[in-house]
């Protein structure tokens, strides 16, 4: 068998002997000649048949090579997203319009046929589509999303590795709940026990401080058993954490996130983004540094001064409000990141460290183009004030032991952040809902495909 070519791969190819492997987009079947757009994941291209339609009499039939007729035969019979292996000649031509290529067909194995009918259409609902998930994937567009996810990742990846960060898997069966006890899938155990699905790596994350690991990160699952039904919630996701030792405040979490947003923003640009523009209709704009820092109790000023008034009582922003600090920040400081700051304790975690100042906590929250996608904080390393912040906030200390052991024998200040991949991809695409970014979408009614 010949060797495989990328349809990306051909046009630095010169004319010539090749096979190329994929599945049918679209086939027409004309009176004299064939042509089937075959697409593999990294493209499209022609394929070409000068057809050979059965004789109409003997003397033709005679004539007729039996071979020729078989191969348009079967190129007639092929239904969209049959996958097939072509071997041809490749030839250049600039009239072609997909690519500048074309590929005479001289032979064709099927691999596996598709049924007719297809299930889905351009126009079907979105939970259609999440029903037949990989026919939705063959896109071209959706096949992007998940290059831009893969350049994402790595760019974040090489950024800490090359900072001399360690890369850590924590565990997602849990003993205990990892924060509270709300939002929690539980599961049966063994020998009668109850396990819970993590919610977050936070306390381990914060246990490889105390292991003296320095500085750390996961991207991995986390579980939410929250009934939501928003664009930008599912109750399985890909959580972006790290976590980092001696630090002086939560700013230095920050100045890393800012960081690392621009360097891995900026490699996504570089490698898709003429095709997110040409697919998605979206410039990708690499942030500067640093991002805009509002504390919460001026956004919430800012806000009331653009005429929004802030439903919520706890004193937090809600939806409207940080879409409203967003547009703020993008009009005043021309940039679609912003941090709030200086949260009061009552909203946030009770490991959040807190201003011996202000009373408010070293934390902030990352919006992106008013949407939330980051939490991050300096975390309380002191065991003594740990324990006290926990009955504030009504937890018992004895459940919390194997957490509290952690700073009982000695840790160092720390902080970190978690972040959603999905949210955080949706909004670099403009995309309307996280279920378009997930490879695999997990919310309150959907468990399958």
């Amino acid at each position: 068998m010949s060797e495989r070519v990328l349809v990306s791969q051909l046009q630095s190819r010169e004319d010539g002997p090749v096979s190329v492997s994929g599945w049918v987009e679209t086939v027409r079947d004309q009176k004299k000649v064939q042509f089937v757009i075959l697409r593999d994941e990294t493209g499209a291209v022609q394929l070409v048949n000068p057809a050979t339609r059965p004789a109409v009499d003997e003397a033709d039939a005679a004539a007729q090579d039996a071979d020729a007729l078989a191969l348009t035969s079967l190129i007639s019979e092929l239904t969209t997203g049959t996958f097939l292996t072509v071997t041809g000649t490749l030839k250049h031509d600039e009239r072609v319009k997909l690519g500048g290529v074309e590929v005479k067909i001289s032979g064709l194995d099927v691999a596996a046929s598709a049924l007719p009918e297809t299930p889905i259409a351009a126009d079907s609902g979105l939970d259609k589509r999440m029903d037949w998930r990989f026919l939705d994937l063959r896109q071209r567009r959706n096949n992007l999303i998940f290059r831009v996810q893969t350049t994402l990742e790595h760019a974040m990846r090489s950024y800490w590795i090359e900072r001399d960060y360690i890369e850590i898997h924590t565990p997602k069966l849990m003993a205990s709940p990892s924060e509270s006890n709300a939002e929690l899938f539980s599961l049966d155990y063994f020998e009668d026990k109850t396990a819970y699905l993590a919610q977050s790596p936070q306390f381990f994350k914060q246990m490889a401080q105390s292991a003296g690991f320095g500085k750390i990160f996961e991207i991995a699952p986390a579980f939410r058993a929250d009934p939501s039904f928003t664009s930008r919630h599912a109750t399985e996701f890909t959580s972006i954490d790290a976590e980092i030792s001696w630090i002086d405040s939560h700013e230095d979490v920050a100045r890393m996130q800012e960081e690392l947003l621009q360097t891995a923003i900026q490699a996504v640009a570089d490698k898709h983004g003429a095709e997110i523009k040409e697919l998605f209709d979206v410039d990708v704009v690499v942030p500067a540094v640093p991002f805009p820092r509002i504390p919460l109790a001026e956004a919430r000023e800012i806000v009331a001064a653009r005429g929004y008034e802030i439903p919520r009582t706890d004193g937090d922003l809600d939806p409207e409000g940080e879409r409203q600090i967003a547009a703020h920040a993008l009009e005043t400081y021309g940039h679609q990141f912003v941090f709030i700051t200086d949260y009061h304790p009552e909203i946030r975690a009770f490991y959040h460290m807190r201003d011996a100042e202000t009373g408010l906590t070293k934390s902030y929250d990352l919006l992106f183009q008013g949407v939330e996608i980051t939490t991050g904080a300096q975390r309380e390393h002191r065991v003594d004030v740990l324990i006290e912040q926990a009955k504030e906030k009504g937890l018992d200390p004895e459940h919390l032991d194997f957490y509290l052991d952690f700073f009982r024998f000695g840790a160092p200040p720390h902080g970190g952040f978690g972040m959603g991949l999905a949210r955080l991809l949706m909004l670099l695409l403009g995309e309307s809902s996280i279920r378009e970014v997930t490879f695999l979408f997990r919310g309150p009614t959907r468990l399958a495909p």
